[in-house]
């Protein structure tokens, strides 16, 4: 349905008489660019019937504006009434339903202005612009409903606009600030790796997370951020080179390793056959010093070399060990020997009685001793401490026998008593002579001398 009927554009009523003129109805929406209100009702029925269109409205254009006899549509401002158009189609409640709802596009664009003004405050530029071309519309719009209100709305729409604009500036300003202060800390931090860093991975995977945050970081002017991403390409081309570097040398110190774990492994095979079990031990146990001081070889070849040398190493101790365990049980059958040899020997041993023959029984006993051999590690001190109680008894009863008859002792013993009798005949004499501490003196010497003959007469046995 039309705004006018074709007698109406015409400017005659149905009855074929000229109205009074007046104002003529102005456009709406242009063609082709329907309103999102417009777009809302794109697929209802128009005009709708005049109690339906009250039901599904905010408010009743009744309220606003009127249809005269002629069907000239009319809404009221605060400036007086306005013609907006004709209506000849129909009763003029549906007439007022009609231009009613093209108050309710501009509303919707207006409510539209508002939210977009809070939800897209950088635009606040462009919001004000179609701000300001929707407050033109207003006043001439062929509408009819709260026109003033709408003004309000736009004009406030308007005037708020400059302020959303400066916060959004300030924003964006501080954004701005932010994220360049951020570039710079994560550039200096590049340039620091760059420069120094010799952990490789964890460094390398450092400047990975930096670039990936990079990456995130948004709204720094292009000649700003270009000279940022330039000291931080830089860095990182830095930290590459050197970690190149390293790698080169590093391989190239590998290859002279491998020649050095060459030659060990020769060495340790050439070594895996001998029988000299403490010397060859011995040896190996500096070719693996020698292997660990040399470093990293290439990893596959390092890897092949240590196979190599461990088997050589393996094969000499596997066939040590085996050597030893049979050695070990020749050496348990002695152990079992000298066990029953001492079990023999121990009654038969008597100093006390007849030391000679006591000693002619251990020289049998020591001889038998070490013709069986050696025993394990483990049962040597009890069997050796056994022996030697058996040396010891014959050793303190050799002693015993040499003190009581050795002709050196009992001759010391009689020279102490000839001391004695010499100072108890010069005491004797002093006395006479009336030197009582001349005497005195002679007396308690023969006494300490005396001492010393009953002591060196009772180290000599004399049973």
């Amino acid at each position: 349905m039309s705004d006018q009927s074709p007698t109406a554009a015409s400017g005659q009523e149905s009855g074929g008489t000229s109205p009074t003129p007046g104002p003529g109805p102005r456009p709406g929406p242009r063609p082709g660019a329907p309103s999102p209100a417009a777009m809302a009702r794109k697929t209802t029925p128009s005009p709708a019937p005049a109690a339906e269109a009250k039901a599904t409205r905010a408010s009743d254009p009744a309220e606003w504006g009127r249809v005269d006899e002629s069907g000239a549509v009319f809404v009221r401002t605060a400036d007086g009434e306005r013609q907006v158009g004709s209506w000849q189609a129909g009763v003029p409640a549906e007439g007022l339903a009609h231009f009613g709802l093209r108050f309710d596009d501009l509303a919707a664009e207006v409510s539209l202005l508002e939210t977009r003004l809070d939800t897209h405050p950088q635009d606040a530029r462009k919001t004000r612009a179609s701000a300001e071309a929707l407050a033109q519309q207003i006043p001439t719009a062929a509408a009819v409903g709260d026109l003033d209100s709408l003004a309000v709305r736009v004009a406030a729409v308007v005037e708020r606009s400059g302020e959303v604009e400066a916060r959004a500036r300030q924003r964006k300003d501080e954004q701005r600030s932010a994220a360049i202060a951020r570039k710079e800390e994560l550039a200096s931090e590049a340039e620091e790796i760059g420069a120094s860093s010799t952990q490789w991975k964890a460094a390398g995977d450092r400047l990975r997370e930096i670039l990936d945050e990079w990456k995130t970081i948004r709204g720094i002017d292009r000649k700003t951020d270009d000279a940022l991403w330039k000291r931080f390409s830089k860095a990182r081309e830095a930290f590459n080179r050197r970690r190149g570097s390293h790698f080169a040398e590093l391989d190239r110190n590998r290859a002279s390793v491998k020649r050095v774990k060459e030659e060990l492994v020769e060495r340790a095979e050439a070594m895996s056959g001998s029988t000299e079990w403490n010397d060859t031990a011995t040896s190996y146990r500096r070719l693996m010093d020698e292997w660990k001081a040399a470093g990293r070889a290439p990893r596959e070849a390092d890897d092949a070399l240590w196979k190599r040398f461990k088997a050589a190493q393996d094969t000499f101790f596997d066939a040590r060990h085996a050597a030893a365990a049979e050695r070990d049980a020749e050496f348990e059958v002695n152990a079992e020997a000298k066990e029953a040899l001492l079990k023999e020997y121990e009654g038969r041993i008597k100093p006390g009685t007849d030391l000679a023959a006591a000693r002619t029984t251990l020289r049998e006993l020591q001889s038998r001793w070490e013709e069986i051999g050696k025993v394990p590690r483990d049962r040597m001190g009890p069997l050796e401490n056994r022996i030697r109680a058996i040396e010891k008894l014959v050793s303190e009863a050799a002693d015993t026998e040499w003190r009581r008859t050795d002709p050196e002792a009992k001759a010391r013993a009689g020279q102490f008593w000839d001391r004695v009798r010499d100072f108890e005949d010069q005491a004797e004499k002093a006395e006479a002579a009336g030197k009582s501490k001349d005497a005195d003196k002679a007396r308690s010497q023969a006494a300490q001398w005396r001492e010393w003959a009953e002591a060196a007469e009772n180290a000599v046995d004399t049973r």
